[in-house]
């Protein structure tokens, strides 16, 4: 997925299987992942699309805490992006992990992610 300026240059917003679509409006990770990698307790981030009856999918954010020790709030995070994105584009759902699954050449494996919510491996923070 991309965009094209008006001077012709191409720039990679990511893949398309990526793409979350909620309610009809498409949704690139990016954008919400360069938004939150901006929050001084976020380590890391990936942004997923989890299955939802009424809206096809919602925005969920699987974080790495920068601290361990003291890491941000679901709250602290949703105001964070909520002042800065639409509402479509918020997540509402938010995951905490330890590490990310990664490729051997060191990208985060979001349909990993994505089968451990599924399962319930990965839980929902409240």
């Amino acid at each position: 997925v991309g965009t094209m300026d008006e001077r012709g240059y191409l720039r990679i917003a990511g893949r398309l299987k990526d793409l979350v679509i909620r309610g009809g409006e498409n949704i690139h990770p990016l954008e919400v992942e360069e938004l939150l990698l901006e929050h001084e307790k976020v380590a890391e981030v990936a942004i997923i699309g989890i299955p939802d009856p009424k809206w096809g999918e919602q925005v969920g954010a699987v974080v790495q805490p920068a601290d361990p020790t003291d890491p941000p709030t679901p709250d602290e995070l949703f105001t964070f992006c909520r002042s800065r994105l639409a509402p479509f584009k918020t997540p509402k759902l938010w995951y905490f992990v330890d590490t990310f699954p990664r490729t051997p050449s060191g990208k985060i494996q979001k349909f990993v992610l994505r089968d451990r919510v599924a399962s319930g491996e990965l839980r929902e923070w409240q």
